[in-house]
């Protein structure tokens, strides 16, 4: 292993920073034979003065300094090396000419130059502790290393290349850490024993385990003894590999030998490595035995734990140590409160999630961009917009620059709520930031617009990541070869299948599976089986998930010989049928009026040991009530209950329909009632059903939907439902007033129907009454109560339209004040790019500029 490390890895960390250089730093250096220029001496003279770091005429005449008098001003101080590093330290804060990374390395390459070695290695030494930061930024630092050994012959000295193993290894950069020994090796220094620890350590983070115990072996050669450090550090590598067993023999080894007993940091590595491969009890008995051993657990250790319970799902339990920990003196860090944030939003509890954050600020312990991630995905996820925005804002304000992942959490829920366009936007505005866009940012983007079926701007951003080196992946080719075939386009998809065979990128089941179910709807269901067997042949059905689409287009067509057929090659491939695939078999018996058929399919599937769930039987339920066979149908429903198999919303939907439908409005009552009692929602097909059978009895609709909304009100207390129901119906028949004055009179009692007030703002929107829209949404206001952002956006959108722009500015801060916006003036920049762009050829000009932006050269400083 370690032989390959040498002979192999070194072209590939040569060809790293080559690249790194030729991107980045592609000035030479030459030295300068002519005499320092005048502001050179007059710089050079001010560093001679006390306190000449706050002296505002050095200030002055240092902000354009360029590195080529930096380094004349550094060549007259040559016999105070102290003064220079000072210099270069100040120079590099105040001269527009060397803020960046290159721009230091280049003012270091001048001093080289001149040969100003011991300068030279000052100042290596502090930019090695600067730049450890950035592995991008390290590996362009070692590009500026070899330069500089072949143009001039400099070597570093034991500090820089001590300090330069850590950074390398802290950076997880192992086989680069391992080359850049060898060569202090090479260059006839001795390695101390922190030097190897750091090796050892780099090689097992980057799971080189076998060629770290190789080299273990040369430091006891040589004489130096083993300790906990370095074998945690094999703990460490093989927890990694997720190879547990040989972490577990180190840990034997350490258990036995004295001088490297395991430490807090061995046993939170092995736990941490339990809980990756899912065996938490035994994590939890090792953080038992560490308080026996007399290891109490460390903030890591009880972060890992707690992360893992939160992972699971278990987030409650997570709490509950979160508790434990605090009790017994561990404070959290902000890893140990982000994982409990994380576990909160993914559980749709954002507001708590909140809560945990603002403990987290007066615990005094600063969130990082990780947090703020954390909170921006939870908001955006339940469509909560402006909230996302705002943290983006407080972000801002408290100094955490936001990253790519912020603003693809931005646009992801951007795109949740329809809003694709405006997303483009802020694409424009995360590059304008300085941010580069990663295929996630594309991807996000172009499911978006595929989802609402602009698939022009998807292709235009499809092309236009290759303006950021970006190469389109299965995700990227997946939303668009769905999006085509739901449009009825497959023939178009399957050319996108080509395209990405011919890019070398794997075929996956689902993509596979998007394009089979494309064919098939379009009835093409012989292009659908050869791709089906295809997947087949090239063993990439691991699920019968594309049989069961191919299996519900027979079923749609009562094609139950083939659908039979189709049940046969699923075993035949060795794929076990699913319930799903079951389910779409009694489907399709149903369908074709084969109802025994469909229980014999029912016994077979318990036969097989594939339980039926609540489907299937509602299903053959369903089929009952359609032909008029009730009593056949509540028997099943009798015997489904008794076989432990709970109706839902559906089964009971089913009920009450076809009861309504044989002319049994009382039974279908009885059915609804039930339905409350259990916990099931009423839905617009149960309402539907309703008003069908009170209008067959009394005739009238207006008298009916207020009998509806009687009834229900009497079985449940609970009409929002309801409400949306009736409001839709009445926007539809261009009755927008008399929704308004029903939905005006639920907020008065105190309900708020939130898409019921959507869809009558966005009726009377179509009709351009904004003063209507603002009326609702003061009365929605006074009532306590906050309009969505759908809302907002809509009338304030309109009134720009209009003209109206002072009543849209007003409108603006109330959606900033409504939803408690603290940072107003940081937030309107935003809400002006959420309030703008809504036109595929705005869009368009925006993906150019971006294109623009970035082939743009641009200055550094």
């Amino acid at each position: 292993m370690l032989i390959h490390i040498r002979s192999l890895l070194p072209r590939k960390i040569s060809s790293l920073t080559r690249h790194a250089s030729h991107t980045y730093f592609s000035v030479s250096a030459q030295p300068s034979h002519l005499p320092p220029d005048e502001e050179a001496r007059d710089v050079a003279s001010l560093l001679k003065t006390p306190n000449w770091e706050k002296n505002n005429t050095l200030k002055s005449l240092t902000s354009h300094m360029n590195p080529h008098i930096a380094s004349q001003v550094i060549s007259l101080h040559s016999n105070e090396p102290h003064t220079c590093l000072r210099f270069f330290t100040y120079v590099s804060k105040h001269s527009s000419y060397c803020f960046s990374p290159p721009q230091k390395l280049h003012l270091l390459k001048l001093i080289v130059s001149s040969g100003l070695y011991q300068i030279a290695h000052s100042v290596t030494l502090s930019l090695i502790r600067e730049f450890n930061r950035s592995g991008k930024v390290m590996l362009i630092l070692m590009s500026c290393f070899n330069e500089m050994r072949d143009e001039t012959g400099f070597r570093l000295n034991y500090p820089c290349y001590s300090s330069l193993l850590m950074s390398l290894a802290k950076l997880d950069l192992g086989v680069l850490t391992y080359l850049t020994y060898r060569r202090m090796e090479a260059d006839g220094f001795v390695a101390g024993e922190i030097d190897y620890r750091t090796i050892v350590n780099a090689l097992c983070k980057n799971g080189f385990t076998e060629a770290a115990e190789m080299f273990m072996c040369k430091i006891v050669k040589i004489g130096f003894v083993l300790d906990s450090h370095i074998c945690t550090s094999l703990v460490l590598g093989f927890c990694r590999g997720l190879r547990i067993g040989e972490a577990f023999r180190v840990f034997d080894v350490m258990s036995r030998e004295e001088g490297s007993a395991p430490n807090s940091v061995t046993y939170s590595v092995l736990i941490h490595g339990l809980c990756e491969v899912g065996r938490i009890d035994e994590a939890f008995g090792f953080k038992d035995q560490m308080s026996e051993k007399g290891c109490e657990p460390s903030t890591r250790t009880y972060t890992v734990l707690i992360k893992a319970l939160c992972d699971k799902g278990l987030v409650e339990k997570g709490f509950g140590l979160f508790d434990e920990m605090r009790a017994k003196g561990c404070k959290g860090n902000v890893h140990t409160y982000t994982v409990l944030i994380n576990g909160l939003c993914r559980d749709g509890k954002v507001d708590e999630a909140n809560g945990i954050y603002r403990k987290m600020v007066g615990d005094g312990v600063y969130p990082s961009v990780v947090t703020y991630n954390a909170l921006i995905n939870g908001y955006c996820k339940e469509g909560r917009i402006v909230q996302g925005f705002e943290i983006l804002a407080v972000m801002e304000k408290r100094g955490c620059g936001a990253n790519v992942r912020t603003f693809n959490e931005l646009m992801g829920g951007l795109c949740r709520v329809g809003k694709p366009f405006k997303a483009v936007h802020l694409l424009k505005r995360m590059i304008d930031n300085g941010l580069s866009p990663d295929v996630v940012s594309y991807n996000v983007l172009i499911d978006g617009f595929c989802r609402e079926g602009f698939m022009n701007v998807a292709y235009k951003l499809l092309g236009s990541m290759s303006s950021f080196d970006i190469e389109p992946d299965c995700v990227t080719f997946t939303a668009i070869i769905d999006a085509l075939c739901k449009q009825g386009k497959a023939d178009v998809a399957s050319a996108f299948l080509v395209l990405m065979v011919r890019k070398g990128i794997n075929l996956d089941e689902v993509t596979c599976t998007a394009l089979i179910d494309g064919f098939c709807k379009l009835g093409k269901t012989k292009d659908a089986l050869f791709i089906l067997e295809t997947l087949g042949k090239m063993r990439l059905l691991t699920t019968p998930h594309s049989l069961n689409v191919l299996l519900d287009v027979l079923s749609k067509g009562c094609n139950v010989k083939e659908e039979l057929a189709m049940l046969g090659k699923i075993n035949k491939l060795g794929l076990v049928p699913s319930v799903v695939t079951y389910t779409t078999l009694v489907d399709g018996l149903i369908r074709s009026g084969d109802v025994s058929g469909s229980l014999r399919m029912l016994e077979a599937m318990k036969s097989s040991g594939c339980l039926p769930n609540v489907y299937p039987y509602t299903i053959i339920i369903n089929g009952l009530c359609q032909f008029g066979r009730l009593e056949e149908a509540e028997k099943l429903l009798a015997t489904m209950q008794d076989s432990g198999v709970s109706p839902n919303h559906v089964t009971y939907t089913v009920m009450v329909k076809g009861y309504v439908n044989n002319g049994k409005l009382d039974r279908a009552l009885e059915t609804v009632s039930v339905m409350v009692e259990r916990g099931c929602e009423l839905n617009e097909r149960v309402y539907s059903s309703l008003l069908q059978g009170l209008v067959a009895l009394q005739g009238s609709d207006d008298a009916c939907l207020n009998k509806l909304i009687s009834m229900v009100e009497q079985l449940s207390g609970s009409t929002r439902g309801l409400y949306d129901f009736v409001v839709t119906r009445l926007c539809k028949e261009g009755r927008i007033d008399e929704s308004n004055k029903l939905i005006q009179s639920m907020l008065k009692r105190g309900v708020y129907i939130e898409k019921a007030i959507d869809t009558i703002i966005e009726s009377y929107c179509g009709r351009k009454e904004h003063n209507k829209c603002l009326e609702l949404i003061t009365l929605v206001l006074e009532t306590g109560f906050v309009p969505s952002f759908k809302s907002f956006c809509l009338v304030i959108q309109g009134l720009k339209k209009e003209g109206e722009t002072e009543q849209a500015r007003e409108l603006v801060m109330e959606l900033l004040s409504s939803n408690n916006v603290l940072e107003k003036a940081k937030m309107l920049d935003y809400v002006k790019c959420l309030m703008e762009g809504d036109e595929t050829g705005d869009c368009s000009e925006v993906i150019d500029l971006v294109d623009q932006l970035h082939c743009k050269e641009r200055p550094m400083f």
